[in-house]
């Protein structure tokens, strides 16, 4: 197992995401103990020792599940990581019940990690309130010793992550951020890198193969990787474009089977960086990949000064085009629509045509507003 020093600990690079565990019978609600029990074990043989968890994980039941499979194994000896959930609005006045609920639930004692959980458009405010107390009871707690290290986990924008880190930023020491080859570009992944390498952040990884979409690959591009390393399947390839950056500490990995774990495993056993054919490869794929069905918005802004609602018609598009390409699984677009007020979304647009007329790429503005209102309301 590859390891990498975060203040004196030794973390495995591959961390152990309870997202999407084995369930019985496909019920979400219904993780199955023994088949984690049978993970964690392997797992923490071969040297993971990193385990994530959330308060919404599973119905509420990955923290339950997770904490048994690893009370059976020394406190000592692995590194539990759990989150405040204000992705839920209702939750920003309940950080202390919350807080001391999952203590319970997880029966771990303390938490060595612990992370304001997505922060994005919908909810800085919330959790910028200090009426609500969360960050300063969250630091009493790290002076307790409930919680050893305290972060947060973002899927906002770099203009929220830099609202979120200029207030609380010298309480930070770690973010985990969504990261993989096709959002190095399309979701500016690289640009929030280098924003957390500005304050001295190291990098926690989620969605590394972006839910699985890239685990399997088209026929073409699967032949184009294999031809250069016949030996690694598309989900390696995945790791290694994550392994070649200096700044990733932890990459989590939601297995939802032993197999799944056993090949996550093996890719950690060893690095292989990518040459530079290889990387231009994968990220020749990831374009190809993002410019599917999207529109070429390069957010010139001619449009702004056009239309008669004031829409900011390049984040509209840009977040249409975020849905169009992850599909229905989606739920970054929604979320951060619902921060914006009604009369400033995509369903505001009354199809003038004014923004149209102006646009360099000949983007059909109002058809694709009008689609991206007709997929959101379906």
């Amino acid at each position: 197992m590859l390891y990498r020093d975060f203040k004196g600990l030794s973390l495995s690079r591959l961390g152990f995401g309870a997202m999407r565990l084995p369930c019985v019978d496909g019920d979400d609600a219904t993780p199955d103990q023994a088949a984690v029990d049978e993970m964690v074990d392997y797992a923490l043989e071969q040297g993971v020792n990193y385990f994530d968890t959330a308060w919404g994980y599973h119905g509420g039941q990955s923290e339950v599940v997770l904490g048994r499979a690893l009370a059976r194994h020394p406190r000592d000896s692995f590194y539990l990581a759990d989150k405040f959930p204000g992705y839920d609005l209702s939750n920003m006045g309940k950080v202390k019940e919350i807080f001391e609920r999952q203590l319970e639930k997880t029966g771990a004692g303390y938490f060595d990690f612990y992370l304001f959980h997505n922060v994005c458009e919908m909810n800085v405010d919330g959790y910028l309130d200090p009426a609500n107390g969360i960050l300063d009871y969250l630091l009493e707690q790290k002076r307790a010793g409930r919680i050893r290290h305290l972060g947060f986990s973002a899927h906002g924008a770099i203009p929220v992550m830099e609202r979120f880190l200029e207030a609380y930023g010298k309480e930070m020491e770690f973010c985990q951020i969504q990261l993989n080859y096709l959002d190095w570009e399309f979701q500016d992944a690289r640009g929030k890198v280098e924003l957390l390498t500005r304050w001295g952040l190291p990098v926690w990884v989620m969605e590394p193969v972006r839910g699985g979409k890239l685990a399997c690959l088209g026929e073409k591009d699967e032949a184009r990787l294999a031809a250069l390393r016949p030996d690694e399947r598309p989900v390696a390839w995945a790791f290694r474009f994550l392994q070649g950056i200096p700044e990733v500490t932890v990459t989590l990995s939601g297995m939802s089977d032993f197999e799944q774990l056993k090949e996550n495993i093996q890719t950690y056993s060893e690095e292989r960086p990518l040459s530079e054919e290889e990387l231009a490869t994968l990220m020749d794929i990831a374009h190809e990949m993002g410019a599917q069905g999207t529109v070429p918005c390069t957010a010139c802004h001619y449009c702004t000064s056009h239309c008669p609602m004031g829409l900011d018609i390049p984040h509209l598009l840009s977040l249409y085009n975020q849905l169009v390409v992850t599909g229905k699984g989606d739920f970054i677009a929604p979320m951060a629509l619902s921060a914006l007020p009604e009369d400033k979304r995509a369903s505001a647009c009354i199809g003038c045509g004014s923004c149209a007329a102006v646009c360099p790429q000949q983007i059909d503005i109002p058809g694709t507003l009008a689609d991206f209102a007709s997929r959101l309301a379906g």
